[in-house]
C-alpha cells in the first residue's frame, strides 16, 4: 500500500528544530546580556541582548509577510513593532525580554503539534511496508512499488491484501470491514476481485495482482485523503481573533503618546507592555496542558486548533461498523431445536471452534469465557477454512459452521430455525450427526449508545447522522431506536466526504470513523475523530482526534476537556489583555518606561499562565465509562 508523504513528518521535524534554536538564542542572548551588565560592560550587554532578538525578530518578519500574503493579520504584528521599536531607541533588554516570550509562545505551539505526531507512531506502524511474492518456486519480501500486474502474491492469515487482485487459491475469507463497512467476513472462492486494504481472516491464500500498489483502491482512498486535507480551511488560532482591535488599539494609543510628548521612549514602552505575551504564551500553555489532560482519558489531539474544532462542532456523523458498533461478530441469540439447554450448545460449540481461527469461530470460544466456561480440547479435529469445524469433545461428534457445510456432514436436508435478523449470520450445530441449534452471530450496537447520543446533543450537537458504507437494511437495523437525525447507507469514499461537506450548512462538522473507507471523510471534516484501538491507520493518520481506548464514550471526556480548556485560556486572555491595557496607559502617561513595562509584562505572563496550568486538573463532566446497555441496544 501507497504510505503518506514522508517529507510531511521531514518538514514538522524541521519546523519545530528552528523553534526550539530561536528559543535557545533568545534566552541565550536575555542571559548572556544580563551576565554583561552585571560585569560592568553596558555596551556588550546591549550587543548580546540585540544578538538575541535580530533572529527571532527576522523569523517574527517572514512569518508576517506570509500571513498578509494569506490575507491574515495576527498579533505578531505588535510583537515585531514592539522588538523593533525597542532596538531602534534603544531599549535591548526590552526587546530581549519581548524575544524570549514571543519564541516561548512559538515553542510551546510546536511541542504540542510534535508530541502527538510522536504518539501516532505506534498507530501508523500497522500500515504494511511490503508484500510477499512468489518467484521462481520461492518467496521473496518485496517493497510494494515493485509490485506488477500479474505478480503471484502470499497473503498470510492476518495480513492486509497490499493490492487488487483475484484469488487464485480455492477460498479465501476476507474482513473486509475497513473498506465497506459490511463487519461480517466474506468467503470469495477463486478467481474473485479482492480489494486492497481487506484482511485475511482465514488461512493463507494466493493473490494474482491485478494492479499496481499506487493504481488500488487503497491508494485511490488515500488521494482522497490528501485532496480533503488540502482543501480543509485552517482555522485561525484563538489568539488572532482579537488581533486587528488590539493592533489598532495599540498603535493609536503609542502614537498619542509620542505626539502628545514628543518622546518616543514613551511609544516604546507602551508598544512593550502591550506584546500580547497573555496570547502568545496563555493561549497555548492552557491548550497543551488540555492536550495532555485529554491524553490521560485516552484521547489523542492533535494540536491546539483541533482542540478548538471540538468545541466548535454542531454536526455528528458517525460511522457504523467499529465505531457505533463493535466491529467484531458476536452472539446475539441461541436457538435450539433439541433437547439439550443453549449453555450446553454454547459449550460444545465452543470447544470444538478452539480449533479454528476463523473470527466467528473465536467470537464463538471468547462468549464461552465470558460464561466462565472450562472448555476441553477437542480431538480428531477437521477443518474446512471458511466452512466449519468437526471435533470430538468429550467423547461426542461436534460439528460447527455454516449451514451448507454442517448439512454435508450429517446429510441433512436443511438446517432448521427461527429466522435471522437483517445483518446477522447463523452458525449451526450438530451432535453426533443430530442438529441441535444455531448460534446467531451480529455485529452488536456498543454499549451505552444510548447514553452516549443523549450526552453529546447536551455538549452543544444539533444534528447527528449515520453514514455507512453497509447496506440499507443493515444500517435501518442497528439505528432502530436509536436517536439520529438521518440514516446514509451504502455510501463510497468519495460520497461520504460528500455528505460531510453538505453537513457543514448546518455549522461545523465533527466525523467519528474507523475504517480506511472513512480516512478522507475525516479528513474532510472540520474535526475528524478515528477509533485507534483497533481502527485503520489511514484513518488514524486522516483524523485531527484518535480515541487511542476502544470506547466510543471517551469522545465526551475529550469535548470536556476542550471546553473547558478554551474557557480556561479566554479567561487568561481576557485577564491579561484587562491588565496589559491598564499598563499601556501607564506607559502613556509616563509611569512606565520600557524595562519596567517589560517585567509588568513579565509578571502579567506569570499571573495568566499559573491560571492556564489549571486546564491539567480538568475532569470531565461524571463517569463517560461504558454503562449498562439500554433495551435499544439490546434490539441491535
Amino acid at each position: 500500500m501507497p504510505e503518506f508523504p514522508a517529507d510531511r513528518e521531514t518538514n514538522d521535524k524541521a519546523a519545530f528544530s528552528f523553534d526550539v534554536a530561536l528559543l535557545i538564542i533568545a534566552l541565550l542572548g536575555l542571559a548572556a546580556g544580563v551576565g554583561l551588565y552585571l560585569a560592568g560592560k553596558p555596551d556588550l550587554a546591549r550587543i548580546a541582548w540585540a544578538g538575541g532578538v535580530i533572529p527571532v525578530l527576522a523569523a517574527l518578519v517572514v512569518e508576517i509577510v506570509r500571513s498578509l500574503w494569506r490575507g491574515e493579520v495576527g498579533l505578531d504584528v505588535v510583537a515585531a513593532l514592539s522588538m523593533s521599536s525597542a532596538l531602534v531607541f534603544g531599549e535591548a533588554l526590552a526587546a530581549a525580554v519581548v524575544a524570549l516570550m514571543y519564541s516561548g509562545g512559538t515553542f510551546l505551539e510546536s511541542f504540542a503539534e510534535g508530541r502527538a505526531r510522536r504518539e501516532m507512531h505506534d498507530l501508523l506502524s500497522r500500515v504494511p511496508r511490503t508484500a510477499t511474492r512468489h518467484r521462481d518456486g520461492a518467496l521473496d519480501e518485496v517493497p510494494l512499488g515493485e509490485i506488477v500486474p500479474g505478480d503471484l502474491l502470499l497473503v498470510r492469515q492476518g495480513d492486509v491484501a497490499p493490492v487488487d487482485g483475484t484469488v487464485e487459491s480455492e477460498h479465501a475469507v476476507l474482513d473486509q470491514s475497513a473498506m465497506t463497512g459490511e463487519s461480517m467476513p466474506v468467503r470469495l472462492t477463486r478467481g474473485w476481485e479482492v480489494m486492497s486494504g481487506s484482511t485475511n481472516a482465514g488461512e493463507a491464500f494466493d493473490l494474482r495482482a491485478s494492479r499496481r500498489a499506487a493504481e488500488s483502491t487503497y491508494a485511490g482512498i488515500v488521494r482522497l485523503v490528501e485532496d480533503a486535507q488540502r482543501s480543509k480551511a485552517p482555522m485561525s488560532r484563538l489568539a488572532d481573533r482579537y488581533s486587528i482591535l488590539f493592533l489598532v488599539v495599540t498603535v493609536a494609543l503609542a502614537t498619542a503618546a509620542w505626539w502628545m510628548t514628543g518622546d518616543p521612549i514613551r511609544a516604546v514602552a507602551v508598544l512593550v507592555v502591550a506584546t500580547p505575551c497573555p496570547l502568545i504564551l496563555a493561549v497555548p500553555v492552557a491548550l497543551v496542558a488540555g492536550l495532555s489532560r485529554a491524553a490521560h482519558f485516552g484521547v489523542l489531539i492533535k494540536g491546539a486548533r483541533p482542540l478548538e474544532a471540538l468545541t466548535q462542532a454542531r454536526t455528528l456523523v458517525l460511522d457504523k461498523t467499529g465505531t457505533l458498533t463493535d466491529g467484531r461478530p458476536g452472539i446475539v441469540s441461541i436457538e435450539t431445536c433439541a433437547a439439550l439447554p443453549p449453555e450446553e450448545v454454547l459449550y460444545l460449540a465452543a470447544a470444538a471452534d478452539q480449533a479454528s481461527k476463523h473470527p466467528m469461530a473465536q467470537a464463538i470460544v471468547a462468549a464461552a469465557h465470558e460464561k466462565n466456561m472450562i472448555l476441553p480440547a477437542p480431538a480428531d479435529i477437521r477443518e474446512v477454512p471458511g466452512e466449519g469445524v468437526a471435533a470430538r469433545v468429550d467423547g461426542r461428534s461436534v460439528v460447527v459452521g455454516g449451514t451448507d457445510f454442517v448439512m454435508r456432514q450429517i446429510g441433512a436436508s436443511r438446517v432448521p430455525h427461527r429466522g435471522s435478523k437483517v445483518g446477522s449470520a447463523l452458525v449451526a450445530i450438530a451432535v453426533d450427526s443430530q442438529l441441535v441449534g444455531n448460534l446467531v452471530l451480529a455485529d452488536p450496537l456498543r454499549l451505552g449508545t444510548v447514553d452516549f447520543l443523549a450526552r453529546v446533543r447536551r455538549r452543544g450537537i444539533g444534528r447527528i447522522l449515520l453514514a455507512t458504507g453497509d447496506r440499507h437494511a443493515v444500517a435501518q437495523a442497528v439505528a432502530e431506536g436509536l436517536d439520529f437525525d438521518g440514516i446514509r447507507a451504502e455510501l463510497t469514499p468519495d460520497q461520504k466526504v460528500l455528505l460531510v461537506l453538505t453537513e457543514r450548512k448546518n455549522g461545523p462538522v465533527m466525523m467519528v470513523g474507523d475504517g480506511v473507507n472513512d480516512a478522507p471523510a475525516l479528513a474532510a471534516a472540520d474535526v475528524g475523530v478515528a477509533m485507534g484501538a483497533r481502527g485503520a491507520a489511514a484513518s488514524a493518520e486522516a483524523a485531527d482526534v484518535v480515541l487511542l481506548v476502544d470506547d466510543l464514550s471517551r469522545l465526551l471526556s475529550g469535548l470536556d476537556v476542550a471546553g473547558q480548556s478554551r474557557r480556561i485560556a479566554l479567561e487568561s486572555v481576557i485577564a491579561g489583555i484587562g491588565l496589559s491595557v491598564a499598563g499601556m496607559v501607564a506607559a502613556a502617561l509616563g509611569y512606565l518606561n520600557p524595562v519596567q513595562g517589560a517585567l509588568l509584562q513579565e509578571a502579567i505572563d506569570i499571573a495568566v499562565i499559573l491560571n492556564a496550568l489549571r486546564a491539567l486538573r480538568i475532569s470531565p463532566e461524571g463517569d463517560e465509562r461504558v454503562g449498562r446497555s439500554s433495551s435499544a441496544e439490546q434490539k441491535a
